[in-house]
């Protein structure tokens, strides 16, 4: 998850560029419910009766939350508005939808009580996830950042020589300085942000990192990169036997470390610090009890060759991505990062989660479909100048299903847990 000076620098300057460090340090400070008071939870959590649907779909639109899709009252989507997203359409899948909350974060991007819909059929999740929202807004709410954001597309050139390889990457290294505008003739909202290179004998590989603005771009950068390697290759005076717009070195749909190590998508982060008798209240651990359990389960991970070490990001990912019409196969990238947790001076809890692969966006995709919209409207993320909220919510609903999940696998309540909200009743 390292980045280069350049990336740094750029950080920085979109960070701070619009406030002081002062000014940040208190937009990411917790805010007490004591003194900030915190929304209702969500009613009727456990009544499945069509009676709590009601209340609960009730309860949202009283918030000014548009719930009709999702409720089954708004009609299907037209079939001739979805060319682009589906082909030999036959129906639409239902899936249910729950949310948790309200959440707090203090986010540079994402300020406020969010209710954060997730779609699953795993019994338990929703619950979960609900119960660590309540104990991170109760302590105050979580610090999150966006930080990083690069897409990438990894085009592929073999040659007959190594040598040939060289005098190429010294042609795009020539040329780096007007590839943006190939790249703005496929795009408006592309923007080539930096390349890397790999050579392995006569094969050259070109990591192109683009940011892609509230789009999640995979098809964006796509589109950029075959124009930006036409470009290259017609007018470079060494020519490649053959060439790939993807060499399979992107990390596209795949946990890597390349991906693990540097940042592809939005790299966003969330911390929460619980206070010891808030955790022993909520969780039944703690603090010392809860950073027992997540050493052992970070030898686990190492043990078996986790690509970062973590509980269950793919959890609430997968049914954030799904509730908001999000590319769910990015899932297996987006699931990689780090739970970093320690036992303060104080003896309160501290609790962060590192996401250095979320491919999300608020534009584009399935993101115009009826229940996609209104699941990002429950979230104050829908279409442009959103995709960086939207990145902050999901790492503090990661952290929040985190929290829930190691704490009951430290007091003993994971399979009793699951026995109660992941079984059917007959």
């Amino acid at each position: 998850m390292s980045v280069t000076r350049k990336t740094a620098e750029s950080i920085r300057d979109r960070l701070l560029g619009r406030s002081d460090i002062d000014g940040y340090r208190r937009r990411l400070q917790p805010r007490p419910p004591d003194e900030y008071p915190l929304g209702e939870r969500v009613p009727s959590g456990n009544d499945h009766t069509r009676a709590g649907l009601a209340r609960r779909q009730d309860w949202l639109r009283r918030q000014g939350v548009a719930v009709d899709a999702l409720a089954g009252r708004a009609a299907a989507p037209d079939p001739a508005g979805l060319a682009g997203n589906i082909e030999n359409l036959v129906g639409f899948a239902q899936i249910p939808v729950g949310v948790v909350g309200p959440l707090r974060v203090n986010g540079t991007e994402a300020k406020g009580d969010f209710i954060v819909p997730l779609a699953t059929t795993e019994g338990a999740l929703v619950a979960s996830c609900n119960r660590g929202a309540y104990a991170v807004s109760q302590a105050g709410g979580a610090a999150a950042m966006c930080l990083t954001e690069a897409v990438t597309r990894a085009p592929c050139f073999e040659f007959d020589r190594m040598l040939d390889a060289c005098l190429f990457l010294e042609f795009v290294i020539g040329q780096a300085s007007g590839l943006q505008g190939v790249v703005s003739g496929s795009s408006r909202h592309c923007r080539l942000a930096d390349f890397r290179s790999t050579l392995v004998g006569k094969t050259l590989y070109i990591g192109f990192e683009y940011e892609t603005g509230d789009a999640a771009g995979q098809n964006m950068v796509t589109l950029a990169t075959d124009a930006v390697c036409r470009f290259l290759v017609e007018r470079s005076p060494v020519k490649p036997r053959r060439w790939y717009v993807e060499g399979n070195m992107s990390g596209d749909k795949k946990a890597t470390m390349l991906s693990f190590l540097t940042a592809r998508g939005k790299k966003a982060a969330a911390e929460a610090v619980i206070p010891g008798r808030l955790l022993h209240r909520t969780m039944h651990v703690t603090p010392a009890e809860f950073v027992a359990y997540g050493h052992v389960a970070a030898m686990g991970g190492a043990l078996s060759g986790s690509i970062g070490v973590q509980g269950h990001y793919a959890n609430p990912l997968a049914a954030l991505f799904i509730a908001c019409g999000q590319d769910a196969a990015c899932v297996s990238e987006a699931a990689i990062g780090m739970t970093d947790m320690a036992v303060t001076d104080k003896g309160e809890l501290y609790v962060c989660v590192t996401l250095p692969n979320l491919i999300v966006g608020t534009v584009g995709g399935g993101t115009h479909l009826p229940t996609a919209r209104e699941c990002l409207g429950m979230l104050g993320c829908v279409g442009d100048n959103a995709a960086r909220r939207f990145a902050e919510i999901c790492a503090a609903t990661v952290l929040a299903g985190e929290i829930s999940i190691i704490a009951a696998l430290a007091a003993g309540e994971f399979t009793s847990a699951h026995a109660k909200y992941g079984r059917r009743k007959p």
